[in-house]
């Protein structure tokens, strides 16, 4: 699902940001919230567009797939909301893994499953996720890089973007990662207000437009 219509240019290249729908015993899922927020906007002659992905393992990536077929963008920034971090967390790799700790949206809850039979058993982010880290701290929003994204929806969706992005050659000029977000003020702490999740998004998104190399830089978070 594509976010409301807008009147940004039509024919310029795309950036694809994805976030999740409300899961588990949430009313609001705030990766989806800063979506919403971003569709439409033009960040370094791109225009955003945001799109919700059902939480629901196998139809998440199906409908991931259509969008990146629907808009071919240049650039995708998955996000999904992580409760208990502090920061926007810059996932480095996704891994051929479905070990879900709660059902997802259909009921679902796979063991040791693989996302993709017979699939390598990770994909790094092409993401220059260090750059973009350094350039949401610079905008003064805490970021960080993180080693693992889950075995849920989000790792998911993740593993299923890179694998997309790795095996079809209409987006063989794709670039793209994943971004976990914290949870909004009123889900509970740590956390962080939307207009900073937007704001470190947009920081991020920017870089990545302009950085085709990624930086050297010790990992740490928040320094």
């Amino acid at each position: 699902m594509v976010a409301g219509s807008d009147n940004s240019p039509t024919d310029c290249p795309t950036v694809l940001v994805t976030g999740f729908e409300p899961f588990g015993n949430d009313v609001l899922n705030p990766s989806w919230m800063a979506a919403q927020a971003l569709h439409g906007r033009m960040v370094a002659g791109h225009r955003i567009i945001g799109a919700r992905i059902p939480t629901v393992f196998d139809i998440a990536v199906q409908a991931l797939r259509e969008e990146l077929l629907r808009h071919l963008p240049v650039l995708v920034v998955g996000t999904g909301q992580a409760g208990g971090r502090g920061a926007l967390s810059l996932e480095r790799v996704a891994i051929n893994v479905n070990d879900a700790r709660i059902p997802d949206n259909a009921g679902a809850q796979p063991v040791d499953t693989a996302v993709v039979a017979d699939g390598p058993a990770a994909y790094f982010s092409t993401l220059p996720i260090k750059a973009m880290r350094a350039a949401m701290l610079d905008a003064g929003i805490a970021a960080e890089v993180s080693q693992t994204a889950g075995t849920f929806v989000c790792n998911h969706t993740f593993y299923g973007l890179m694998h997309e992005l790795a095996t079809n050659p209409r987006l063989k000029r794709t670039r793209g990662g994943f971004i976990h977000v914290p949870w909004l003020p009123n889900q509970g702490q740590p956390s962080m207000p939307l207009e900073n999740i937007v704001a470190g998004l947009k920081a991020g998104i920017e870089c990545a437009l302009r950085t085709k190399h990624d930086i050297r830089s010790e990992a740490g978070a928040l320094n």
